[in-house]
């Protein structure tokens, strides 16, 4: 038997070790009690070893790659991957690396009298060669599947952190909570005038309590957004301006005196209610 059907043969039994001798105390996808989850670990391994068998086909082909490459932006892709730190993911490469030494010298030990020590040294080098292209094309994908759900969660973040909330058909509550940078005040510029615009606001009131610190760029951001929302039919005022705000804002010359402002949120909607309601 050559030692590519031996290690074929073998797939089911390297899984099932694999997975016994697998430190189940381990973060993410390794520690789950879970039978579906870990049946769809298991198969995940098998899957690889599947695939790692056939670089010891005599008539291997490179094009073979592919189906590698499939399965390992599978498993980058995979959430419960994703959950796991990656020290431990490359730790359970170098496990299963070692089950392939073993297994191939227990091959060789089988057959002593028909195996050279070139062969063997080609297939240590198949197996070394092999893991270590696997290990950083994995250690990429990872990192890139990871960084795209970061930026989505970021970009989830940052457009539920401007929510506008309408209060009567044409009025509505625009609370800033949390630091804002340039990127999200860009971002709140751009919602809050396409929200005002398509829900018909003619009257929005910003309020700035939740915001720690307002700087130089916040404040321009500020008046820019007022200045555009004028120019959409919608008139702002604020709530929940601190001294610190106002003093940012003489300094940078910005002028409020067209704005209407209100020392407390509650008062901004005592107000602006009572006059709609009247």
């Amino acid at each position: 038997m050559s030692l590519y059907k031996y290690l074929k043969a073998n797939t089911w039994n390297l899984t099932e070790q694999w997975y016994t001798d697998l430190d189940k105390s381990k973060e993410g996808v390794y520690s789950s009690n879970d039978p579906v989850k870990i049946e769809r670990l298991k198969k995940q391994n098998h899957a690889f070893h599947e695939l790692f068998c056939e670089l010891f086909r005599e008539d291997y082909k490179a094009q073979q790659n592919e189906a590698f490459e499939k399965w390992i932006l599978s498993i980058a892709k995979d959430q419960a991957h994703l959950a796991t730190p990656i020290p431990e993911i490359i730790e359970e490469f170098l496990n299963v690396q070692d089950q392939y030494l073993t297994l191939i010298r227990t091959y060789i030990a089988e057959n002593r009298e028909s195996v050279t020590f070139a062969q063997y040294d080609h297939w240590h080098n198949i197996l070394l060669k092999g893991f270590k292209e696997i290990v950083i094309a994995f250690s990429r994908s990872n990192m890139e599947q990871s960084d795209e759900q970061l930026r989505a969660q970021q970009a989830m973040i940052t457009e539920l952190s401007s929510p506008i909330i309408k209060l009567r058909r044409n009025i509505a509550l625009l609370p800033l909570v949390g630091e804002i940078d340039t990127h999200r005040a860009q971002v709140i510029f751009t919602q809050t005038l396409e929200q005002c615009v398509s829900t018909d606001i003619h009257s929005l009131l910003i309020d700035l309590s939740g915001v720690p610190v307002v700087d130089t760029m916040v404040a321009n951001q500020l008046f820019s957004l007022i200045d555009g929302l004028k120019l959409v039919g919608t008139k702002a005022s604020l709530s929940g301006v601190r001294p610190e705000i106002a003093q940012t804002s003489v300094t940078l010359g910005i002028d409020f005196a067209t704005t209407k402002i209100y020392s407390t949120i509650e008062r901004a909607l005592d107000e602006l209610l009572e006059v709609t309601h009247s």
